[in-house]
């Protein structure tokens, strides 16, 4: 089986692109470097050109500004923000031109462009650098949000987002690049608002974002080691969404955690607990939890960000509360059936009325 990283998935996606389609050119920060996009766009201005990889003068609002403008003209360009943080100074020509202009010409014209946004996070960079911001794109309309999670969905999601004719956020995070999977060698496109299911189970739906569907495959191994059968998707397309697949786990297990890569309040996973509420109530046997960043900025000390972000453990944890099995985190609080992803300790640390559970499912 051909297997590639992440990053060299989405090499291959580009080189592909260029290779076929002539209107298909790069523009953004960094395009010359050969480590500034994580190897993924490494060598392209020697093998395609200058004038089609176009490394630009640190002014997003202006880059983005002049690809939307290709495209209406009827290139395929793909736009690329090095740090999503700073793609906020595009939010202008991305919100107001971009999402809008088919709309306003009642569908005749449209803006088939590409926004890749790269998410940072760890290495101690810190509030400004690490900000993981595609739930604030959810909600404008007229955009398409695609957030892959695998190599294989690296090279599909991109191909599908430059033949979309939309524009679509493709959103990727650093800390996958080095992943490895299975890839075929051959163009193929995968469909946007398509989830795909990672793990069957019957217990417990998890459904991950980005790198947090990686982190839910993990939750799942780990679950399952417990005699806990937990059905695992990845969501991969945040706009839109695939509420069909979702809502089928739920019925069938009844119980719902939501991982994200973002922050907590109006997060992506807020618009997904709401519409399972809504839709699936009577199916749920508890509340809906979610897993994602504290409201607080990232911070840069090493220690700190140990205790921000979120992995697979808490992911677990939250599963295990939703069961009413009580389990001790690295931390020793217990997350016990006083409600979900609660915790409550004695002085000691550890809660009273709380127990490490064994290998198999505790009751």
């Amino acid at each position: 089986m051909r297997t590639l990283t992440y990053a060299q998935a989405i090499q291959e996606a580009h080189t592909q692109l260029l290779s076929t389609d002539p209107r298909v050119f790069l523009v953004g920060q960094g395009l010359w470097s050969p480590w500034y996009a994580g190897m993924s766009l490494k060598d392209f201005d020697k093998e395609f050109g200058k004038d089609r990889v176009i490394d630009t003068p640190v002014s997003e609002n202006a880059t983005t500004g002049v690809a939307i403008g290709a495209a209406i003209a009827g290139m395929r360009p793909i736009v690329f923000h090095p740090r999503m943080d700073f793609m906020l100074l595009a939010v202008d020509p991305i919100v107001n031109q971009a999402a809008n202009w088919s709309y306003m010409f009642s569908g005749q014209a449209g803006v088939p462009i590409v926004i890749r946004a790269a998410i940072n996070r760890g290495g101690e960079q810190g509030a400004q650098h690490s900000q993981a911001l595609h739930s604030m794109f959810m909600h404008v309309p007229g955009l398409k949000i695609v957030m892959p999670a695998t190599p294989y969905d690296a090279k599909g999601l991109l191909i599908a987002a430059v033949y979309d004719g939309n524009p679509v956020l493709y959103i990727d995070d650093r800390w996958l690049y080095d992943d490895e999977g299975h890839v075929p060698e051959e163009r193929f496109g995968v469909p946007i608002g398509k989830a795909v299911l990672r793990r069957a189970g019957s217990d417990v739906t998890i459904v991950g974002i980005s790198y947090m569907a990686h982190e839910s495959v993990k939750a799942g191994e780990q679950l399952a080691e417990q005699g806990i059968e937990a059905e695992v998707i990845d969501l991969r397309s945040l706009k839109p969404w695939d509420k069909k697949t979702v809502l089928r786990s739920v019925r069938k297990t009844g119980r719902l955690v939501v991982a994200d890569s973002g922050w907590h309040t109006c997060g992506a996973s807020a618009e997904i607990a709401a519409t399972v509420s809504t839709e699936a109530f009577d199916c749920l046997k508890a509340p809906v939890v979610r897993v994602a960043l504290p409201d607080a900025p990232a911070p840069t000390s090493p220690a700190q960000e140990k205790a921000y972000y979120r992995n697979s453990g808490h992911i677990a944890a939250a599963a295990l509360s939703l069961l009413e099995v009580h389990v001790l985190d690295s931390t020793a609080r217990c997350f016990s059936g006083c409600g979900p992803f609660q915790s409550h300790e004695n002085r000691d640390g550890v809660s009273a009325n709380c127990r490490l559970i064994p290998k198999t499912r505790g009751a």
